[in-house]
């Protein structure tokens, strides 16, 4: 009997370990490399202690894989951190992938188009030059040079279960579920995308197993914009609780603040998406992918169920 293909994820952020859990409900054998060894606990899943961008630490882990899911992220939110960090693990990742014939999936930010104006379709041009944004735009320019087959696919801000660090994280949804006065960046009614983690995971394991979409940039299946007063309201609703209060932090306050915290100047390079309409057009990939974004109802009931869940394991005050 043939030993099933090995798929080899790096990270186990929520990205990273939502992949893993899906390859292993899937009955697929899932290999994890992080700095620490942790991730997922599932039968189907190992999990090894390995720096990715360590060539010589990473000789051996991707031997047998058919795919590489590569989900790390910065070590800080910061401009200087990603171009230390992330243009170099790419390129030992896709050298290691490349040698055993395996294609490298990455989940992508919308950072590398920039600035835009109307929904963002995959004709958009990649028109980002600096800061976070440009670095995206190198990586993807990158990916697409190198000999090694890959596949992006880019995601809207997330929400989902595991997600913690982002808008629609640690941020909102445990706030609204206790009631907390929510203050969002930029504007309360300005339309913005928001993809389902999940749905993002399901897209990268359908793009790595398709050899027709490989080379190519996709984005992920994501249901229509809401704005984040829309947003809030449905988590409030789907935690059967009351709708809090809300106010905004305008972006003059963001780049006020960042001429002494390096977190707001960081924050507000991309403070535009909140204060206009930010909208990923998914349509043409949802075509290719064979995939349709998880209803929202029940995406943010899974959500919400696990944030009770984290809430709940917390020590009482």
């Amino acid at each position: 009997m043939n030993t099933p293909a090995l798929h080899v994820v790096t990270g186990a952020g929520p990205v990273g370990s939502t992949v893993a859990n899906q390859l292993a409900a899937a009955g697929l054998r899932v290999r994890v490399l992080t700095r620490s060894g942790g991730g997922p606990d599932h039968p189907l899943i190992e999990r090894r202690r390995v720096d990715v961008s360590d060539p010589v630490a990473l000789a051996g882990m991707f031997e047998g894989a058919a795919a590489v899911y590569h989900c790390i992220h910065g070590s800080k939110y910061r401009a200087d951190t990603w171009r230390a960090e992330l243009p170099r693990a790419e390129q030992v990742v896709m050298d290691a992938a490349g040698k055993v014939g395996a294609v490298v999936a990455f989940p992508e930010s919308l950072y590398a188009y920039g600035p835009v104006t109307g929904p963002i379709t995959q004709d958009t041009p990649l028109a980002a030059t600096t800061g976070k944004l440009g670095i995206r735009a190198e990586l993807l320019r990158a990916r697409e040079q190198h000999s090694t087959p890959t596949v992006s696919v880019a995601a809207s801000d997330f929400f989902g279960p595991l997600v913690r660090s982002a808008h629609a994280g640690e941020r909102m949804i445990p706030a609204v579920l206790v009631g907390k006065t929510m203050r969002v960046v930029g504007s309360l009614d300005a339309p913005h995308s928001w993809t389902y983690v999940p749905d993002l995971a399901a897209a990268m394991i359908r793009a790595a197993v398709d050899q027709a979409l490989w080379n190519t940039l996709l984005h992920a299946p994501t249901g229509p914009a809401l704005t984040q007063r829309q947003l809030i309201e449905a988590v409030a609703r789907a935690g059967n609780v009351a709708v809090p209060k809300m106010s905004t932090i305008p972006l003059w306050a963001l780049r006020a603040a960042g001429v002494f915290s390096t977190d707001s100047r960081e924050l507000a390079e991309t403070g535009y998406q909140f204060a206009r309409p930010f909208v990923l057009d998914s349509t043409r990939s949802e075509r290719r992918l064979g995939l349709v974004p998880a209803p929202l109802q029940q995406a943010l009931a899974a959500t919400v169920d696990w944030w009770r869940g984290q809430l709940a394991e917390q020590p009482a005050a």
